[in-house]
């Protein structure tokens, strides 16, 4: 077919030409941008771990195992969170001993230890405070938050929160920190640290892993002797209701690990000794239980999802499509052995520079910045 230079066929083709030339040339507008998934190993909390270090896994391409970096984790790590401001993650171990690794030039950046202890700490996105539980293994009666100079470590000032802090959040505009102790849920002003709520007989027998939405206005807080949670008013300090997994039969065993979908759609918590993940639907309220999805074994419970919700992650070696509720890869280290834990977080790098990162926590993202 001839095209004439000047024809409507020939205005309507070269800007479609041009186009795919531009995509071809540069490989795609994305075609410089890596997602990774970082695991970091031993954990804490469970088995299944692959030696020391982390493990890097690239998202896009099955999630196949793309190196170990050795650093020298000398114990089981009880968090790992990250930012990207700092272009850093930050550990917490069994020791008690948090440090800050920054992911661009791969060297530790301080590494120390605290009196109490240090849980699943949390840092405000604009990368200056760390919010550091001091363990559910400590009852004192300074128990609670760590306020951490997150540049080098350096207690800043307590914020006592009844004991056994265990897991913590802060919000993705800066603006709140989220704390769990026993039985307590606590909401924290991130701006003068001062305390805005305390929910009280939440979680059954302890505050259990937690997540909350973008507009800070519901946490969902798992149960410990049910598979449930609480659902909490965040502006009104109140609990809305009780929901139970399979509620004409309670399932009598704890739930640990709670995520929102990014678009906030859905709620799935983890019932580990089930070996499953309940599925909510969390556009209704309360959430309704909708689904399943079944996983390969049991253990410590946990659950995350990838940025752009296509994934979700979980303290087994199992990941899942979202979508389609199946098991789509298997996380296995450099010799073929399947791996597992539940302190990782999603990376994305372009040119070695860090231009996105996830949370540990699976956090609402719909109305977040």
């Amino acid at each position: 077919m001839h095209l004439h230079p000047s024809g409507p066929l020939t205005r309507l083709l070269l800007p479609l030409v041009f186009c795919f030339s531009l995509v071809s040339l540069s490989g795609g507008a994305d075609a410089g941008l890596r997602r990774l998934l970082y695991l970091s190993t031993p954990d804490g909390a469970q088995p299944g771990g692959s030696g020391k270090g982390i493990l890097v896994f690239d998202i896009d391409h099955g999630h196949r195992f793309v190196r170990r970096i050795e650093i020298p984790f000398k114990e089981g790590l009880r968090g790992f969170c990250g930012n990207l401001k700092n272009h850093a993650v930050y550990y917490s171990s069994t020791s008690r001993k948090m440090g800050a690794f920054d992911l661009e030039t791969e060297r530790v950046l301080w590494d120390r230890e605290y009196p109490a202890g240090i849980d699943r700490a949390c840092i405000t996105p604009d990368g200056k405070k760390i919010y550091a539980p001091t363990g559910w293994w400590y009852r004192g009666t300074n128990s609670g938050f760590m306020v951490v100079d997150a540049a080098n470590g350096n207690v800043l000032h307590w914020l006592p929160a009844g004991p056994q802090a265990h897991n913590s959040i802060a919000s993705l505009d800066g603006r709140y920190a989220y704390l769990g102790t026993e039985t307590n849920f606590w909401m924290f002003r991130t701006r003068d640290d001062q305390l805005l709520h305390r929910f009280e007989d939440v979680g059954e027998r302890g505050v259990f892993p937690f997540t909350v939405d973008s507009r800070n206005r519901h946490a969902y807080v798992c149960l410990g002797q049910h598979v449930g949670f609480d659902l909490l008013d965040l502006d009104s300090g109140k609990t809305l209701a009780r929901v139970f997994a399979s509620p004409t039969a309670p399932i009598a065993h704890r739930t640990h690990g709670a995520a929102l979908t990014p678009d906030e759609k859905e709620l799935w918590i983890s019932d580990q000794e089930g070996k499953q993940l309940v599925i909510f639907d969390a556009t209704r309220m309360p959430p309704r239980e909708v689904g399943h999805v079944g996983l390969s074994e049991g253990g410590h419970g946990w659950v995350c999802f990838s940025l752009d919700g296509r994934y979700a992650w979980c303290h087994t070696h199992d990941v899942i499509d979202v979508k389609t509720r199946t098991v789509v890869a298997t996380l296995q280290d450099e010799s073929g052995a399947r791996v597992s834990g539940s302190k990782f977080v999603e990376v994305h790098l372009r040119e070695g520079k860090v231009v996105a990162m996830g949370d540990q926590f699976g956090l609402g993202r719909s109305h977040a910045k």
